[in-house]
């Protein structure tokens, strides 16, 4: 296992509520709300006191893997 020092940091891109609502194109936050609670939604790294905080990559991932789905669809 690889030795970790105190120089050692890790970046993390995270996502709020209005990062998420800036990532879809500005949708409403009750949309976001909607999409945050769905089950397959990535779950949520921290609950702060300004709200749930979520895992760029995560976030991006989902979205990318939710419109593969709609744009075969379309297709069909």
């Amino acid at each position: 296992m690889p030795t970790v020092t105190s120089l050692d940091r890790v970046r993390l891109r995270l996502y709020g509520a209005h990062e998420i609502r800036l990532h879809f194109g500005g949708i409403s936050r009750q949309r976001v709300y909607q999409l945050t609670s769905r089950t397959d939604f990535p779950e949520p790294v921290a609950d702060l006191a300004q709200g749930k905080v979520w895992l760029a990559d995560e976030v991006e991932a989902w979205r990318a893997a939710r419109q593969a789905v709609i744009v075969k669809h379309r297709r069909q």
